[in-house]
């Protein structure tokens, strides 16, 4: 049943998606290679929630660690796709501090309840450097067909997704006692977020089969 959810189910379409990039993939797209076991590991996880749930078993632990690995793979992701050497090395930086970080949080302090804390915190560096490769990608001196860039879709998916992820995981932290109908409202949004991000995901795999970039000056 688990495969009727609109969320799991466009999980699955991406994983599937993924797959083609396997097959000639311009050099400069190698980076794509490291989503289908990734998007894999996600499905799985997933599976894995929904089962323990079924139990009545608590899955709290499983998504901490998960969504904290998350981001550093996003991380990992983004920095590969910059081509600003210093940047890339920011963002490293920034990736294994905040796997400490959150792995302390997990441990020790929000160790009874999703990391809320640093979920947040995750959320606002995934949209800062997103926000940097936009900048960068705007000032390249070569134009490129953004509907036909891989990196493009991925970078918009996520900027998306953590844009609208930060302010409602930020909240949060400040609600006590949450009533069950806002938690359900609440896994809605969650739910149409992660079936937009996935379904971007998806369209930079399959972009790169029809992909041609278009070379010119640059006007400054």
């Amino acid at each position: 049943m688990i495969f009727w959810d609109p969320y799991t189910f466009v999980l699955t379409v991406s994983f599937i998606a993924s797959l083609t990039v396997y097959y000639r993939l311009n050099p400069v797209d190698s980076w794509l290679k490291l989503f289908p076991p990734f998007l894999l590991a996600t499905l799985l996880v997933e599976l894995i929630g929904a089962y323990l749930t079924s139990v009545g078993t608590n899955n709290v632990q499983v998504y901490n660690f998960f969504t904290a690995f998350e981001f550093g793979f996003y991380l990992w992701i983004i920095s590969l796709i910059i081509n600003k050497p210093s940047a890339k090395k920011i963002i490293r930086i920034t990736m294994v501090l905040y796997l400490l970080i959150a792995i302390l949080n997990i441990l020790f302090i929000q160790k009874s309840g999703f990391h809320t804390v640093t979920y947040a915190f995750g959320c606002l560096i995934i949209t800062i450097v997103c926000i940097y490769y936009f900048l960068e990608l705007f000032r390249r001196p070569q134009s490129v067909k953004l509907s036909s860039s891989p990196a493009f879709w991925i970078c918009s998916g996520l900027l998306f997704f953590y844009c609208c992820g930060f302010p409602l995981f930020g909240l949060l932290n400040y609600w006590e006692g949450i009533s069950k109908l806002v938690l359900r409202n609440f896994a809605q949004i969650l739910t149409i977020l992660n079936v937009f991000l996935y379904s971007l995901f998806t369209l930079a795999f399959l972009c790169i089969r029809i992909r041609r970039y278009t070379l010119s000056r640059s006007s400054v």
